[in-house]
């Protein structure tokens, strides 16, 4: 009865929500081969200063564009309540106003580049050879910053529409034709550095190339909209403030990493390199989590457009099923084959003895933070930013009270601890406002 009253009225179903899921995780799972790749093709150079050099350099930029990641989500929201809505015109609106941001900020990232990578040599202590290689290859790849941050919002457009795989032959044309000029560049016509970064910029204007044509085909029927509409002052104002919320949101969640890596460091240089070691098993439960809270995020957009509750709720339901079925997967798999997972990521004794210490905190990430990536997916979804800025705050705050009471005692182990206590109150206090704003979103039911 009710889906009838409702033209935008949907089903929600476990396919629906894999079929968003399952392509994004494997577009994520491409990334870390990129990374693979570019170290492979350095390390054959035989120079211990270049290979730091790239990471060094790897890691500023990643820093970078972990700061814009706003541009993705934010798209995504307001795209998905338009296509809830019915609003195609809207969605196209988004899209030219989130894509004319994002140049506007690829801009004056390279306006800022030089200022950037100074501050981050003095930051990372880089100097001689290892400083030449990292001016080298940042000062080449960040020419693909606007690229790139135009790519963030073509895949938001995408997933806000649940293309999901679109989204996927994007990512994977941009990995794969970076790995592979990477490759050839690097290797083959021996540029070494150099052609690992311009096989960046490659892989990024393609992507971006690819990425226009794939939106151009899902508004193959629309006219692009006027420069006044995309220049309206309410709605820029309510992009502004939206992404203005993301952004904060993300500076506290990188603060967060950083200051277990800072931590971390003061227990020396063994425990700091099996703490390296056991993040790579948050980042594995990262990948599915991300993908399933992307689901979540076009699914309760949608709904809250459509304004039919049911499929809102039903969303919630089975992403969180699929996320702690996979986190109680992923946790006993850590536990079960930790040790050979570790043997296999360091071959340092003092290192694997360390990381098996510590690995139980490791393996419980996953299940720690299976709401906070949910309810980060349905607030994105929602677009309701200043309560997921607020609650990170609130997060941190705890954070920061459980290292001071769990560290001096425990040493390492209060440091993990904390970060998984991080974890549950990113979830539970987002959670917490659920009702409240569920309620409000569908007042009209």
């Amino acid at each position: 009865m009710e889906q009838s009253r409702n033209p935008q009225a949907f089903d929600v179903t476990h396919r629906l929500v894999l079929s968003i899921a399952v392509p994004m995780t494997l577009g994520f799972l491409t990334t870390p081969l990129l990374g693979l790749t570019d170290t492979a093709v350095v390390g054959q150079l035989g120079s211990a200063a270049a290979l730091a050099g790239l990471t060094i350099g790897a890691v500023l930029l990643d820093f970078i564009y972990s700061v814009f990641n706003f541009l993705r989500s934010s798209t995504t929201g307001l795209v998905a309540q338009a296509y809830g809505r019915g609003d195609r015109p809207q969605q196209i609106a988004v899209f030219c106003r989130a894509f004319l941001l994002a140049i506007a900020c690829g801009v004056a990232m390279l306006l800022l580049s030089q200022p950037v990578l100074k501050a981050g040599l003095a930051l990372m202590a880089a100097k001689g050879e290892a400083a030449s290689v990292t001016s080298t290859y940042f000062s080449i790849r960040i020419l693909a910053g606007p690229m790139a941050l135009a790519n963030f919002v073509i895949l938001g457009t995408l997933l806000g529409r649940g293309a999901a795989k679109a989204g996927l032959a994007l990512q994977i044309l941009i990995n794969v034709t970076n790995i592979v000029l990477a490759l050839v560049l690097g290797l083959t016509l021996n540029y070494g550095v150099a052609g690992v970064g311009w096989a960046a910029v490659a892989g990024e204007t393609a992507g971006m190339v690819m990425g226009l044509i794939l939106v151009r085909r899902h508004f193959r029927d629309l006219d692009w909209p006027p420069l006044s509409e995309l220049l309206d002052r309410e709605r820029l104002a309510s992009l502004f403030t939206l992404n203005r919320d993301l952004l904060i949101r993300t500076f506290v969640l990188l603060a967060a990493y950083m200051l277990m890596t800072r931590i971390g460091s003061s227990f020396g240089e063994v425990t700091l390199a099996a703490n390296a070691v056991l993040m790579n098993f948050m980042m594995i439960s990262a990948f599915y989590l991300d993908g399933l809270a992307n689901a979540a995020e076009q699914l309760t957009g949608r709904a809250i457009g459509a304004q039919y509750r049911p499929a809102f709720d039903r969303a919630i339901r089975l992403t969180f099923f699929w996320s702690m079925a996979l986190a109680l997967f992923a946790g006993l798999f850590f536990l079960i084959l930790g040790e050979p997972l570790i043997a296999l990521l360091t071959t340092a004794p003092d290192v694997r003895d360390a990381a098996g210490l510590y690995r139980i905190h490791a393996a419980l990430t996953g299940l720690a933070g299976v709401l906070a990536f949910l309810m980060d997916g349905v607030f994105v979804g929602a677009t309701w930013s200043r309560d997921m800025r607020n609650q990170m705050l609130l997060s941190f705050a705890a954070y920061g009270a459980a290292l001071l009471v769990l560290v001096p005692p425990l040493g390492n182990h209060g440091l993990w601890i904390a970060l998984n206590i991080f974890l549950l109150a990113r979830g539970l206090l987002l959670f917490r406002l659920l009702p409240a704003k569920r309620a409000q979103a569908f007042s009209a039911q």
